[in-house]
């Protein structure tokens, strides 16, 4: 067995993990994002109540917001301040005396739906993440695939949206934590969806309230989703149109509205060049648990 870890802003969901990827004597702790000694105490206590079930040599493995780069194993645009420039691997290892292996989080959540979600079977998986921001992950013949700089499936990054040069404030042009503006993450995200509606219709509404609303035909509910909707769609087909996959695994708060995922897979397949027959977006099979699964193949 392996400890395995998804390690986001607010908790560290941490837990055993078997050979067949069975999830033992799981626990979550408040993530310690400023102080490195505590980050590590909540490996090394968790390690020291479980050390009768490793070896000494078995790894531990985490999924982590943040981008491992493959050069130096250094974390960059993580929202974990005390990982920020660290060698992660490198350096945790050294504090705990046995192999660590990171993994981007929205990689390992597309890992794991490859190997054992709604993906499995599929040899080429574009697995998309849809919460607080947008993201994603690339799988090739069960693989995750990055670039030199460790990145791979951030579509939620790069402007989309451009100001108009005759009517400012005609689109809605939003700041991205990322440091640019328009993004696909400004407005295609759960905190997107809301700030598009309070755009189009100058009111707040939670994004639970907004995809409930367009399921029960809200009409503002249902203007601001078709807003949404032909965005994310738009910029989703040109991902499938480059990259081949035959599936796309939906994660994060968003995917849990099954009308919302049919009309993102309705809208991208009508302006996919070669579009499937059959839905090609898929709401995740291994929800909370594929992060801690895709950490534990990302060892392998």
């Amino acid at each position: 067995m392996r400890i395995c870890a998804d390690v986001g802003g607010s908790f560290v969901d941490i837990a055993m993990v078997g050979a067949d990827a069975s999830i033992h004597h799981r626990a979550k702790f408040p993530t310690p994002t400023r102080d490195w000694g505590a980050f590590v105490d909540v490996f090394r206590q968790f390690q020291h109540s479980h050390a009768d079930k490793m070896a000494p040599d078995d790894p531990i493995s985490m999924a982590i917001a943040g981008l491992p780069a493959p050069d130096s194993g250094r974390i960059i645009s993580a929202n974990i301040e005390c990982t920020r420039g660290r060698r992660l691997a490198h350096d945790l290892s050294e504090e705990l005396g046995r192999p660590v292996f990171v993994i981007n989080d929205a990689d390992a959540f597309v890992l794991g739906e490859a190997r054992l979600g709604v993906a499995k079977g599929h040899r080429r998986v574009f697995g998309i993440i849809l919460g607080t921001g947008v993201g994603g992950g690339v799988i090739e013949d069960g693989r995750v695939v990055t670039g030199a700089h460790g990145i791979g499936g951030e579509w939620g990054h790069g402007q989309i949206i451009f100001p108009s040069p005759t009517m400012p404030g005609a689109v809605p042009l939003f700041q991205c934590g990322c440091g640019r503006m328009g993004c696909l993450d400004t407005v295609g995200s759960a905190r997107g969806l809301e700030r598009l509606h309070q755009f189009l219709h100058d009111e707040k509404a939670s994004s639970n309230e907004i995809t409930s609303g367009f399921a029960a035909a809200a009409p503002k509910a249902a203007a601001t989703v078709q807003y949404f909707t032909d965005i994310l769609a738009g910029v989703l087909s040109v991902v499938l149109n480059s990259f081949p996959a035959t599936i796309v695994p939906v994660g994060g708060g968003l995917s849990n509205s099954a009308e919302l995922i049919a009309e993102i897979d309705r809208k991208v397949r009508i302006n996919m060049l070669d579009a499937p027959d059959e839905p090609i977006l898929a709401a995740t099979r291994l929800g909370g648990d594929a992060g801690l699964i895709g950490a534990y193949f990302a060892a392998d």
